[in-house]
């Protein structure tokens, strides 16, 4: 069974970028063209480009068209342009590892250039290099993890994960289109995941386009399922994975992950190697995004409460390694002890 993904998050085009904006789906699949890296950052910080693994393909590509776009002569001025635009890039959003994985292969190269005509080159060849991997490496994955799906199958899955979230086949969303292409019988539980209705809007989307069965569910229905036994397994993506095995994902992950337990429903995280940060040793150590508190208040730009009460919108939350069944990436799957495992398994610092 052939699927094809026809559509490109993310495409480079020589001397600009084109990104899908994620933020108008469902309703409308519009891309939009820029060779400014300003406006990359911008798309970055409001979900236009959004998933860890599209997010460090695009802040490649937005340090890359920031050095393409200086003026200056002198070495030392357009070593400081690039890395103000290195800056910019960085600070666009602080939980996703693949962001800064890509920022410091960026800055790394960069310094290795000895003429601008050199560091243009270097970064877009660097940027390229980010992308091709992050195409490959979520196709490898998604073909280890589908072997965990069998036919008959009932998977919930959180947020977005699929070619959105890694401009390549995906990851936990990946594994399921993987299986199905195969030939697997399965069906898919998709949560809404508010308050920006990744999956409502986006996991839908993706299921539709490529005739995977699915039922969209809120948030706060996942345990019913798992209670009336309708929920066999349960795979989500991650935004950073610490030397122990702790995980963020997007907000409502950890909940799962404990239902999941007490319901011996085997809970797996799928992310390519570039999520991994072993310079981290838990969970603790993660700096969690706080986003617009309109996000909560505000639903499709109508007020849902009222005005001058306390409001809190962490983008994601932490779910400690002991709930995580097994680790899928590109490299192999992760099993316990991740703090042995891990280092054995992963191409990342």
């Amino acid at each position: 069974m052939a699927i094809e993904i026809n559509y490109k998050p993310i495409e480079w085009l020589g001397d600009r970028v084109r990104i899908l904006d994620q933020t108008l789906l469902p309703a409308e699949e519009t891309y939009f063209e820029t060779a400014d890296y300003i406006i990359v950052a911008h798309a970055i910080k409001e979900l236009k480009v959004r998933g860890a693994p599209a997010i460090g393909v695009a802040a490649a590509y937005g340090i890359a068209l920031g050095a393409i776009s200086s003026r200056n002569e002198t070495e030392a001025s357009w070593r400081t342009e690039v890395n103000e635009v290195i800056d910019v890039i960085r600070k666009t959003r602080p939980t996703a590892r693949n962001l800064f994985w890509a920022v410091e292969r960026m800055t790394k190269v960069s310094m290795q250039a000895n003429s601008y005509k050199e560091l243009k080159e270097t970064l877009i060849r660097e940027a390229q290099n980010i992308h091709q991997e992050e195409l490959e490496s979520s196709l490898k994955l998604s073909q280890i993890g589908s072997d965990l799906i069998d036919d008959g199958m009932t998977i919930l899955t959180h947020c977005n994960t699929g070619p959105l979230a890694t401009t390549g086949y995906g990851s936990a969303l990946g594994i399921i289109i993987c299986a199905f292409q195969k030939g697997r019988k399965i069906q898919v539980l998709v949560d809404e995941t508010r308050p920006l209705l990744q999956g409502a809007r986006l996991t839908t989307w993706e299921l539709k386009k490529v005739g995977i069965p699915f039922t969209l569910i809120t948030d706060s229905m996942a345990g019913y399922f798992m209670s009336q036994d309708m929920v066999d397994l349960i795979i989500v993506g991650a935004d950073r994975i610490t030397a122990n095995g702790d995980t963020a994902n997007k907000i409502g992950t950890y909940s799962l992950a404990v239902l999941a337990q007490n319901h011996r429903i085997p809970f797996y995280v799928a992310a390519p190697s570039s999520t991994i940060d072993r310079s981290l040793k838990s969970g603790r150590e993660i700096v969690i995004e706080k986003r617009k508190l309109a996000e909560v208040t505000h639903l499709g730009g109508i007020q849902i409460a009222p005005d001058n009460i306390d409001v809190a919108n962490p983008a994601f939350d932490i779910t400690p390694a002991k709930y995580i069944t097994a680790i899928i990436t590109e490299n192999g799957i992760i099993k316990r002890s991740y703090i042995k495992n891990i280092p054995n398994i992963s191409k990342t610092g």
